[in-house]
């Protein structure tokens, strides 16, 4: 898989621009960002391995495929959450692992708080999603925690990134590929991205 790929197709571009306006609905952001994620899920598993299984349809005996490859899912607590079910709609036995990271409004650091991650993990395709590449310290240190454990397959997902973050993954990580539904033009003075979408957290949860 390419280092750096960016997702372009008519219905992300349509979903972004409800996502990126401000008087988007709670709910109606909700909604988009499984569509979104749905979108890119779709993407990444182009990549999965599979084996040859034989079947009985109604007429004969045939080969079919299964997928050959454990993979384990692991959002970004909070925002990655929203991300889930649009990965789960293609994999419903993929299993799912939790970091909860934040960032520092001071210092921009990531910090840790809650981590449960699946055993097996040293032998899964691991696909770690949160909406937002903006620093890229929360993903990098997510991606330093899996690798700890093991991992040596790992993806990362978002649904906006910035090239400060991108640069910053790939400096730490060269071997992880970063799939996005697109890349703004940078980080303001308080790191988030612009032009962004804001907090993808608050605006999931309709706590901003």
């Amino acid at each position: 898989m390419q280092k750096l790929r960016v997702i372009d197709h008519p219905i992300l571009k349509r979903d972004l621009t409800i996502l990126r306006k401000a008087d988007t609905p709670y709910g109606l952001f909700r909604e988009t960002i499984r569509a979104v994620s749905s979108v890119l899920a779709y993407e990444v598993f182009r990549t999965l391995e599979l084996k040859e299984v034989e079947i009985d349809t109604p007429l004969e005996r045939t080969l079919g495929h299964e997928i050959a490859e454990d993979v384990i899912v692991v959002p970004i607590l909070r925002a990655g959450l929203g991300m889930i079910d649009g990965f789960v709609e293609f994999l419903p036995e993929a299993r799912i692992g939790h970091l909860g990271m934040y960032r520092d409004e001071e210092t921009h650091e990531p910090v840790d708080y809650y981590a449960n991650i699946p055993s097996g993990i040293e032998t899964a395709k691991v696909i770690v999603v949160d909406p937002m590449l903006a620093t890229g310290g929360s993903a990098s240190g997510a991606i330093n925690h899996l690798k700890a454990l093991g991992a040596t397959d790992v993806t990362l997902v978002t649904l906006v990134s910035a090239p400060e973050g991108i640069a910053l993954v790939h400096a730490d990580h060269p071997e992880v590929a970063i799939v996005t539904a697109v890349v703004d033009r940078e980080l303001d003075s308080n790191a988030y991205i612009r032009p962004g979408l804001g907090d993808a957290g608050d605006r999931i949860y309709g706590t901003s």
